[in-house]
């Protein structure tokens, strides 16, 4: 890294502040040298002395890099380096912009100073306007104003009364107006003023109009036209730090040009880009020989006045000297000499076309440390070109040695020998014919070293020779990005025992790696491999060189089945953290491709096709390969077609901070997939089909996060589905999530469809919760009904049956008195037809066996006696009377007429309730009235007995039999 000049006496000053708030435009000094306004929409523009240093160390940097990315990122780094405002373009205001006491009101057309902002804010923005001119009165509003910017309008002069009016003022840009007259009086009471800004008008100087800026140490009158750069003829700006004259008209310093400044001691910085000297005075610089930091850039001075310059400079105390653009093609070896009595440590001769350095040219610049000469043309290196440079220790080379017409830059072996101690080489995008084995000796110092994007034949296949002269010297950090290397041979890097950092991105290595080529590179921490082309193959050993390996990018590198591998590539890795597997195609893997690495903490795995491998239907299951890596921290699959994710894919990691799914076809998850991702901050669900995000899935999750991106999927928006997550986005305090309103867009129902999920009611679900108790409990009412009364229909014989054996079993099977029963013979005296008697033999005579006995017309007849006689007098012996009911029994005339004549006749004349009917046949209760004289209301319900028809139900119809015989005889009160 080459450092600007500016650096130096700026650190020791940084407590000079030139600030210009509430525009957000990004403020860079370009070079140091000229302040770059770059303007955006309601923009701030912060610019602090440090932030100068800052930009102008970052663009000597840069100057080191290709042309076409120099200015982008001077733009986006500068804007971090000198503000906390975002250096965007904002959308097309309106009104004015109010916040934390700064107001923006810049690029309205305003044409008077707004009247309606608060009383008490203390910085004011009105560039970008039609102002003519600035009223003090339209200011005494606002009385304790601290910065006032009015750039870019049609002022044409500063009012008197203006710092009357704000007695605080102490920054004032003016810059892109049309001053014109600036006379003494103007700014007679700016007095605590400490930055100015004047550039870019047409300025006429009348009198001392700076005299009374005692406190100014930021003065820019660039873009003036002025014919000279004396702005007074006596003394003043005793506080002056940074003084630009640049893209001014005068052609020659005088030796009092600058006597105004005779006070100014605290003079750092001065600007004179692109001003086309052609004289220069002897003592020009005797009145600011303090001066640290000469800016000269775009001057096209030439060999002879580069010269003259640098002798003027002589006993100066000059630090840093930019010579950018100076027409400088040849340095011969008297250019410098001026400038042997001088402390210089920073020069920088970029973009001056320079072809040719003659031997000795720098030897006058003993203290020197940092040398540029980027973006030159440069033929030739000796080892007589940096000779004297014995302290340098940062040489950048970007783009200096270009491939000519007809042959290519050469370097000397040991041209660089004379700089022992030179820490920083930059050699990117270079042309050399060849890297010798000498090219880099005697660099004994160097750490760091840059040959990315050159052209040199001798890259392509990198041996054991390639780098051997750098043996000696202690390199930490080797860029050989984009350097066509094709093949890394066995011992390549063992000479770089110190080297920490190897970046081979943007390559052509198409070899499979054994592990040999690494050999020698104990300490080495980060191995860049991205970008090549896919044809890389890795082995068990690949690594086992590199056993303190904490980064290891391979992304876009790998072959498709470079990762099958029986034993995992990375188990010697114990130290890695970094993993970048993006971009390979990869398909197929192990569940131990992560086994050993206890400390990674970042993964990518994005652009790979990874789908299969989670799939519950994968043969095996799914392959867990996150098993081992339990310190996870950032784990990245973006664009691997997963449509699911295994219940236990992420099991364990409970150290996960960053997960990313983008661009998958993930539409289901399961419910506890997530319950261990406690610390997760960072959530990327974007672009999938997710249409629930259900609590039971993402409750877990979300309790930390800090941001949330899960735009574009297919969202359901009904209760079920979204309700508690546009609840948990309504409530949520502690998670960014960009583009909700946009981009969360409910696709099903129709009455939602193509609406942000933000639209949905959860009042709309809320209906819904009273009734919710309600509906459990007279849905379960309504199940157990229809279960009692399915079971009442299909399997009441059962219930009683069993009922019935649990009270028998419990107060016995009668509920006769025990004296009741001694009087009779039998239980009972059963009447049947003769078409019955098999039906009785068959399941009433086998009762007999369990205490019970029947008396039967055929079998118990009494000896003697005829069989009218034989009834009569069995009847009285038996308890009860059991009829067979059947058809038969109804028509059979001598059961009709005498049978069931006088039992019912005993009956009634006993007054006994003994009758018991079991049917064989379903017989109509007017039948059986009418045949019998009996209804069934007349009976008891337990004497009433149907024969079943299922075998099963056999028993129950026994036991309700035995239960009507044991019932009492004797009838109710």
């Amino acid at each position: 890294m080459v450092s600007s000049p500016v650096d130096t006496h700026h650190r020791r000053r940084s407590e000079t502040t030139v600030s210009f708030p509430h525009k957000r435009r990004c403020g860079c000094v370009r070079s140091a040298i000229e302040a770059v306004q770059l303007q955006g929409e309601s923009s701030v523009w912060t610019l602090t002395v440090e932030g100068i240093v800052q930009c102008s160390h970052l663009v000597f940097e840069m100057m080191c890099a290709h042309r076409a990315r120099l200015l982008s990122w001077i733009l986006v780094t500068c804007c971090v380096l000198t503000g906390p405002y975002r250096c965007d373009a904002s959308e097309k205001k309106t009104s004015c912009y109010v916040e934390d006491g700064r107001a923006d009101c810049s690029r309205l057309r305003l044409s008077a100073i707004p009247s309606d902002l608060p009383r008490n804010i203390t910085s004011l923005d009105v560039s970008h306007n039609i102002l003519r001119g600035i009223a003090p009165l339209s200011l005494s509003l606002y009385p304790g104003l601290l910065h006032l910017d009015a750039g870019y309008n049609s002022i044409t002069k500063v009012d008197a009364g203006l710092c009357q009016t704000l007695p605080l003022l102490q920054m004032l840009n003016l810059e892109h107006n049309q001053v014109h007259l600036l006379k003494t009086g103007d700014m007679s009471h700016c007095t605590r003023l400490t930055s100015l800004n004047l550039a870019s008008n047409r300025l006429k100087l009348q009198g001392e109009p700076f005299s009374s800026l005692q406190n100014l140490t930021f003065l820019d009158v660039s873009k003036n036209k002025l014919q000279s750069p004396k702005l007074g003829s006596q003394p003043q700006l005793p506080s002056l730090v940074n003084f630009s004259l640049a893209f001014n008209d005068f052609t020659t310093l005088k030796k009092d040009d600058f006597s105004f400044l005779d006070h100014s001691f605290s003079l750092q910085v001065l600007n004179l880009s692109s001003v086309f000297l052609k004289t220069l005075e002897p003592g020009c610089f005797q009145h600011i020989s303090g001066l640290r930091t000469l800016i000269m850039d775009g001057g096209n001075l030439g060999t002879l006045m580069v010269s003259k310059l640098c002798s003027e400079l002589s006993g100066t105390a000059i630090d840093a000297l930019s010579l950018r653009k100076m027409s400088l093609v040849t340095v011969t070896n008297k250019v410098f000499t001026g400038l042997q009595k001088t402390n210089l440590t920073f020069l920088d001769l970029s973009s001056n076309g320079m072809g040719k350095i003659e031997d000795g040219s720098f030897q006058w610049l003993s203290k020197l440390q940092t040398l540029n000469l980027s973006h030159n043309n440069i033929k030739h290196l000796t080892n007589g070109t940096f000779q004297g440079l014995n302290r340098l220790k940062k040489l950048a080379l970007t783009e200096a040695l270009v491939k000519g017409r007809t042959a290519s830059p050469v370097i000397d072996d040991f041209a660089f020998q004379p700089l022992g101690m030179l820490e920083s080489l930059m050699l990117q995008r270079t042309a050399i014919r060849e890297i010798g084995e000498h090219t880099f000796a005697g660099l004994k110092s160097l750490k760091k070293l840059d040959i990315s994007w050159i052209s040199c034949p001798s890259l392509r296949n990198i041996t054991n020779k390639t780098l051997a002269s750098l043996a000696d010297s202690p390199v930490r950090w080797l860029n050989l990005i984009n350097t066509n290397i094709a093949q890394i041979n066995p011992g390549s890097f063992f000479v770089l025992r110190n080297l920490t950092v190897l970046l081979l991105d943007y390559n052509h290595i198409k070899q499979t790696l054994t592990g040999r080529e690494f050999e020698g590179l104990d300490q080495v921490q980060e191995i860049h491999m991205s970008n090549n082309f896919q044809s890389i193959d890795l082995s068990s050993s690949s690594f086992i060189n590199v056993p303190n390996l904490r980064v290891l990018t391979l992304g876009r590198s790998l072959k498709a089945l470079a990762l099958n591998l029986d034993h995992s590539p990375f188990k010697p890795l114990t130290n890695l953290s970094v993993l970048d597997l993006s971009n390979n195609n990869v398909a197929n893997i192990k569940d131990n491709l992560l086994e050993g690495l206890v400390n990674l903490k970042v993964l990518k795995l994005q652009h790979n096709n990874l789908a299969r491998l989670w799939k519950s239907a994968n043969l095996g299951g799914p392959v867990l390969f996150l098993k081992d890596a339990q310190r996870l921290e950032s784990l990245q699959m973006d664009y691997n077609g997963l449509d699911e994710i295994p219940l236990k894919a992420l099991k364990g990691l409970t150290h996960l901070k960053e997960l990313s799914l983008i661009n998958n076809l993930i539409n289901n998850l399961k419910d506890s997939v997530f319950d261990d991702l406690k610390s997760l901050q960072v959530l990327r669900f974007e672009k999938n089909l997710i249409t629930s995000v259900r609590p039971e899935v993402f409750r877990t999750p979300m309790s930390n996060l800090t941001q949330l991106i899960m735009g574009r999927n297919p969202f359901d928006c009904t209760c079920e589905s979204i309700l508690w997550f546009v609840t948990w986005l309504n409530t949520t305090n502690t998670t960014s999530v960009p583009n909700v309103r946009d981009e969360y867009v409910c696709n099903t129902p129709r009455a939602y469809f193509n609406h942000s999920i933000m639209d949905f009611d959860p009042l709309s679900c809320k209906d819904m919760t009273p009734f919710q108790t309600l509906y459990i409990v007279s849905s379960t009412a309504v199940i157990l009904l229809i279960v009692t009364a399915l079971t009442v229909r299909f399997h009441d014989w059962r219930i009683h049956f069993y009922w019935n054996i649990m009270i028998n079993r419990t107060l016995g099977f009668s509920d006769a008195k025990v004296d009741e029963g001694r009087e009779y013979e039998y239980d009972a005296y059963v009447i049947r037809t003769e078409e019955d008697s098999s039906w009785v033999e068959r399941r009433l005579v086998p009762l007999e066996n369990e205490k019970c006995q029947f008396c039967l017309e055929d079998r118990d007849s009494v000896a003697g006696m005829s069989q009218v006689e034989s009834i009569v007098t069995n009847m009285k012996k038996s308890r009860k009377i059991m009829f067979v009911v059947t058809e038969s029994l109804l028509k059979d005339p001598w059961c009709r007429r005498f049978k069931v004549y006088h039992a019912l006749q005993q009956v009634i004349e006993e007054s006994r309730d003994s009758v018991i009917l079991v049917f064989l046949q379903d017989v109509h209760d007017h039948k059986l009235f009418h045949s019998l004289f009996l209804r069934r209301g007349m009976l008891r319900s337990r004497c009433i007995l149907d024969w079943p028809v299922h075998k099963e139900r056999i028993p129950a119809f026994h036991q309700k039999l035995l239960i009507a015989l044991g019932l009492t005889n004797r009838l109710k009160d």
